[in-house]
């Protein structure tokens, strides 16, 4: 449903995942004045139509958007605007920065570079020496510049869904439980879209925010529920049992066959590799 109700409000949708999109809402299709306005509509039809809650985030470029739509999850929305977002970059722990990865976070913080503000600092030189050709664009993002436009009908390489609870789980069956869950949301779209992937990714964030995924990939196009079922289950098995509990779950899947030729009728898990 999500979907169906973004495009009441704009043609420039860009899908991250099952939930999650981009929207470039500058043509104010519905005359709502302004994007906030827009985002607790859009938000307000899929309580109704379907239940769920949705969480917003609401900037001038797609990195602030990206972070705002983490500050009110799950189920309201946050604005950073052009005179908010000096500062509230200065002030983000570098480790939440959207396409800083654990290791490159790591790998800042051992080079001093904690903050948002930490990274602007640092000349282009030192980065470039440290990061190679992501550089740049992590010196651009420090000073909150991102030019990437909202590409609409964009070929999708991945589809998932993950969901952050509103409490944490701790029991095994209640995080197996979760998982199937997602998957089962994963399923239905690529049923819908016939398209099979062939690589199955569980992340999990626990309640001390530390994330950690596990992939698994097959040499056919794994084209039964069941079977992403099973592959998702025994990928987050992996990981249990666990003291911490566990604030989020996600299930993607990638490397799609649009047919299931060949599809997986049984998969090997956890085999030779």
């Amino acid at each position: 449903m999500p979907s169906r109700a973004f495009a009441d409000y704009t043609a420039l949708v860009e899908p991250l995942s099952l939930d999650e999109a981009y929207l470039d809402v500058t043509e104010d299709l519905r005359g709502l004045q302004t994007a906030a306005a827009t985002a607790k509509e859009i938000r307000a039809r899929i309580s109704q139509e379907t239940g769920l809650t949705a969480s917003a985030g609401i900037s001038y470029n797609k990195f602030l958007a990206k972070i705002a739509s983490g500050q009110r999850k799950p189920n309201g929305q946050f604005v950073i605007t052009p005179e908010m977002g000096p500062d509230f970059i200065a002030a983000l722990p570098i480790g939440r920065f959207h396409g800083v990865g654990p290791v490159t976070a790591a790998k800042m913080q051992r080079l001093g570079i904690e903050t948002g503000a930490d990274l602007r600092a640092k000349p282009l030189a030192f980065l470039q020496q440290h990061f190679g050709r992501s550089a740049a664009w992590y010196l651009g993002i420090a000073h909150g510049e991102d030019d990437r436009p909202v590409v609409a009908d964009r070929q999708r390489k991945s589809s998932g869904s993950e969901t952050t609870f509103e409490r944490d789980l701790t029991a095994r069956d209640e995080i197996e439980a979760g998982i199937e869950a997602i998957a089962d949301e994963v399923w239905t779209w690529c049923d819908k879209t016939r398209a099979f992937g062939r690589t199955v990714t569980v992340k999990v964030k626990f309640a001390d925010f530390q994330q950690v995924t596990r992939s698994r990939s097959f040499s056919t196009a794994i084209a039964r529920h069941d079977l992403l079922r099973q592959a998702s289950v025994e990928l987050v098995r992996t990981l249990l049992p666990t003291d911490r509990g566990v604030r989020l779950l996600g299930v993607t899947v990638s490397r799609f066959d649009q047919l299931p030729t060949g599809a997986v009728d049984d998969l090997p898990l956890f085999g030779e590799r």
